[in-house]
């Protein structure tokens, strides 16, 4: 026998397993099948399952169930692990198993070897602390995934709802500074009445608000959980009140709302929950996606685009072009925002396909959504500060642009008429002449009195 390895079995027989791995032997097939992506779990849901085993160990300790001592080892092994220690044992593939069964092994086996070596044990040697009879009481994958699954999620939201509100705290601040820097809107691209920037920057704080309310919406259905259905929502196997007493112990660890579902089969089932939060997460990435191409364009130029902003440069655009800067932020966060898409279709795939009393595609289910939450928020944190904080706003091209618009007519509307109005925009498109000199010129309004009209529309929207 090599010295690197030791030998465990499992019920289909013998295998070898690392010398120096934590974890045992289902594991170590799962690493030989599974060779897919060469990503390993996602730090948030392995804590997220290792705190249920922590949880369901605390529950189980009860007569006749998991006694004192073996409930010590697993909490205290769990403990370890929940501080950042043995993260690396943690070595399954994204794409594995259906349910997710050898990640639930994973943690079991890991787990069970901390506590036996704790106990004056040997790693693969499961006499007090067994992986599938004392780490997975009560519990099946079937329960333990989707469960870990919304965790993960429950603790990323708040990232992400931070990361989205800082970013419209962000377009709130420009929109209070520029409220009377008077310009052109525009629609279909084309020229029309007057806003302000503050205004438009404005509507994109609000919208971005309304997108954080959304998602967190989704925080709630997400604390219901399944746990303590074991494998069909029957509750086979379980310790007494266990659903209960699991649920009130994962509350605590982690300070949510959580709770067991009404219908514990419903919940491995049914992944409703999760594709709320990611249609929520879907919803946000377009608002974030339009907007995006909104900064893209009013920065284009300098010289031959809009150029009614101008972002802060962060590299050098160009291998070829010198001086040439490039919006590279929000050209990350397009090309995010439509990777998080992608991640969506294939939840919302997946969420229909499951079958009976599970949806066995919850690893790939939950990898989508973990890398959409994390990709996300990194990608809008990164725009915010490298961008929107050193954003500048050209006001004399806005007002350059602004006195050079046909839109400006509209304004004449209730003066002399939309015929009449008509003619004078017609007038400045062809001759290239400003609104205004046409209209001080045909003694419709003096000068003064048309800037007058101008601001207080852009201002307020309405004439007097």
């Amino acid at each position: 026998m090599s010295e690197q390895f030791r030998i465990e079995k499992d019920s289909l027989g013998e295998i070898q397993v690392p010398a120096d791995a934590w974890y045992g032997a289902q594991t170590a097939r799962a690493v030989i099948n599974f060779p897919i992506s060469g990503r390993r779990p996602d730090p948030d849901f392995v804590m997220a399952h290792v705190r249920i085993k922590r949880a369901a160990a605390v529950a189980n300790n009860q007569p006749d169930w998991l006694d004192d001592v073996q409930t010590k080892a697993i909490v205290e092994a769990c403990d370890k692990i929940l501080a950042g220690e043995y993260l690396e044992q943690f070595v399954v593939d994204r794409f594995q198993a259906g349910a997710g069964t050898s990640h639930n092994m994973n943690s079991n086996e890991v787990v069970a070897n901390l506590a036996n070596v704790a106990l004056g044990g040997e790693k693969g040697v499961y006499s007090t602390v067994n992986p599938n009879d004392h780490v997975n009481m009560g519990q099946s994958t079937n329960d333990t995934i989707p469960t870990a699954v919304r965790l993960t999620a429950l603790v990323k939201l708040p990232r992400l709802i931070d990361a989205i509100n800082r970013m419209a705290e962000e377009y709130a601040r420009i929109g209070a500074a520029e409220k009377d820097t008077v310009k052109s809107a525009r629609t279909h691209l084309q020229d029309a009445v007057p806003t302000t920037l503050g205004r438009e920057f404005n509507a994109y704080a609000w919208t971005l608000r309304r997108a954080a309310k959304s998602l967190e919406a989704c925080r709630d259905p997400l604390c219901q959980l399944g746990l303590g259905g074991s494998a069909a929502g029957t509750g086979l196997n379980t310790s007494p009140d266990y659903a209960q007493r699991v649920a009130e112990e994962l509350a605590r660890l982690m300070g949510e709302q959580i709770r067991p579902a009404d219908d514990l089969a419903a919940q491995m089932q049914s992944m409703h929950d999760v594709q709320r939060l990611s249609s929520a997460i879907r919803d946000v990435t377009l608002e974030l996606t339009r907007i995006s191409n909104d900064m893209r364009l009013l920065a284009s130029g300098p010289r031959t685009g809009l150029g009614e902003i101008q972002l802060p440069p962060v590299q050098p655009g160009s291998s070829i072009m010198p001086g040439k800067v490039n919006p590279v932020m929000f050209e990350m966060l397009n090309q995010t925002c439509f990777q998080v898409l992608g991640q969506d279709a294939a939840i919302g795939y997946m969420t229909q396909a499951g079958q009976l009393e599970l949806n066995v595609m919850m690893p790939a289910m939950g990898s989508a959504l973990f890398d959409a939450m994390d990709w996300l928020t990194n990608a809008v944190n990164a725009a915010t500060e490298r961008n929107l904080k050193g954003l500048k706003v050209d006001r004399k091209r806005c007002k350059t642009f602004l006195h050079a618009s046909v839109g400006l007519a509209t304004l004449l509307n209730t003066e002399i008429g939309y015929a009449a109005a008509g003619d004078v925009a017609k007038e400045s498109e062809k001759s290239g002449r400003p609104v205004r000199d046409i209209v001080e010129t045909r003694g419709l309004m003096a000068g003064d009195a048309f800037d007058a009209l101008v601001l207080k529309a852009a201002r307020d929207g309405k004439i007097d």
